[in-house]
């Protein structure tokens, strides 16, 4: 009912797939050589049943659980997994999407083999996992993501006047302690820091940038 396809493999056909029961099948292979990418296409002259989908997973060498890729179906028959090295605590990101990481644990034997499990399930059920998992990646990535506040105008003052004093001083002269800074070098100052603020508009919001 479905083929697989290893990149640089031959081509896994029907007389290797197991049938594990009228809606679940499975195909077994070697680790080894490495892979990067699998295939899972529905042969010709099969339908999947009406409200159903086939449910793609994977387990890898060492490990007891499976990990949902995705699905194919009646509108698209043929799907690529994408399948990425990962550290043994990492989820994999989830996606409504057919190409997606797997998780392969970084650093785990290749010795053994690894099994694509394909399940038929309603399409409601599938979709519900994806979505689960996509929601939860992003709600991860969300946690992790570092909030920079933007300096207050005080301290945004204080920079501009630090910046403008470090450009005047040089130019300061004067006689009796009273220094002058003539006003053509305050005008070259403020063309100065014009172009700086087009070119670069977040200098000023850098901590420690004069």
């Amino acid at each position: 009912m479905f083929g697989l396809i290893l990149p640089s493999r031959p081509v896994l056909t029907p007389a290797l797939l197991q049938t594990i029961s009228p809606t679940q099948f499975a195909y077994t292979f070697p680790s080894s050589p490495h892979f990067s990418h699998i295939v899972i296409f529905l042969l010709p002259g099969h339908e999947i049943p009406a409200g159903a989908c086939a449910a793609v997973y994977i387990q890898f060498p060492g490990s007891p659980e499976f990990t949902l890729l995705g699905a194919i179906g009646m509108e698209k028959q043929s799907a690529i997994f994408k399948v990425h090295d990962r550290s043994p605590n990492s989820l994999p990101n989830g996606s409504a999407e057919i190409d997606m990481d797997a998780g392969l644990p970084r650093g785990q034997s290749l010795l053994g083999d690894v099994v694509v499990g394909i399940s038929l399930e309603p399409i409601e059920t599938v979709s519900a996992q994806l979505a689960a998992r996509k929601a939860s990646s992003e709600s991860d990535s969300t946690a992790l993501t570092i909030v920079r506040r933007p300096p207050s105008a005080k301290v945004l003052a204080q920079r501009i006047i630090k910046n403008a004093f470090n450009f005047l001083a040089s130019f300061a002269g004067g006689e009796g302690g009273n220094e002058v800074v003539p006003l053509k070098s305050f005008q070259d100052w403020w063309r100065k820091f014009e172009r700086r603020v087009e070119m670069d508009p977040g200098f000023l919001e850098r901590e420690g940038d004069g």
